[in-house]
């Protein structure tokens, strides 16, 4: 018996979910180098896939790529995280405010802080909380509005890997955002949205502080 060979746009999609998988949890790192050869030897694939999935992880802005050192992790500094969280302090609480004046189910979200709390790992904990973050505004009715913040999610992530990396407030997030799952749960759209918005300008805040001009000098 013979087997087709899978196709390869199955390929690319495994070889693009393994790379962000990488880059999210804290496998590849800021900067490190993305060389095509040894991640098609790594995957078991040609390098074409491998090609097409950097390309298209540079296009969400996890992959820097450039003529002289190719691809590479993208780097995370103060001003890519502001712009990030800065998107996100827009967008997010809105989103969730929206769910929560919908009636939208929230059993995701509770759902996801369990997992956040059983995480054997530091990166199945940050992949549980961008699930959780996630459950609060994809059910907001804007599809258009999700999206956006689909856009920025890997970003964000991206961020938080560095910066937990650097000084590990996982308990902190966490007491935060069972607070906000409680507002939620209770109706409270204001009350959340305004939670939602504290939790995600400390984070950026305490992980970037903005230096000030004697700071500076």
């Amino acid at each position: 018996m013979t087997f087709a060979p899978t196709p390869i746009p199955s390929r690319t999609q495994y070889v693009l979910e393994a790379i962000k998988h990488a880059i999210l949890t804290g496998g590849l790192s800021p900067g490190q180098s993305l060389v095509e050869t040894e991640l098609a030897a790594l995957f078991g694939v040609s390098k074409t896939p491998v090609r097409e999935a950097l390309k298209t992880l540079a296009g969400t802005g996890l992959v820097v790529m450039s003529q002289y050192k190719g691809a590479t992790v993208r780097m995370v500094d103060a001003d890519m995280a502001r712009e990030v969280y800065d998107v996100r302090l827009l967008l997010e609480p809105e989103a969730l405010r929206r769910s929560i004046t919908r009636n939208a189910s929230l059993e995701d979200a509770r759902t996801a802080l369990v997992r956040a709390d059983e995480a054997a790992d530091q990166a199945e904990r940050s992949l549980a909380n961008r699930e959780f973050h996630r459950a609060l505004y994809l059910p907001c009715g804007n599809p258009l509005l999700a999206r956006m913040l689909d856009e920025v999610r890997d970003q964000a992530a991206l961020v938080s890997t560095v910066a937990w990396a650097a000084d590990p407030s996982w308990q902190r997030e966490a007491d935060e955002h069972r607070e906000i799952l409680q507002l939620a749960l209770a109706g409270d759209a204001d009350a959340a949205a305004r939670a939602l918005h504290e939790h995600i300008d400390s984070f950026v805040q305490r992980a970037f502080p903005e230096q000030t001009e004697e700071d500076q000098a």
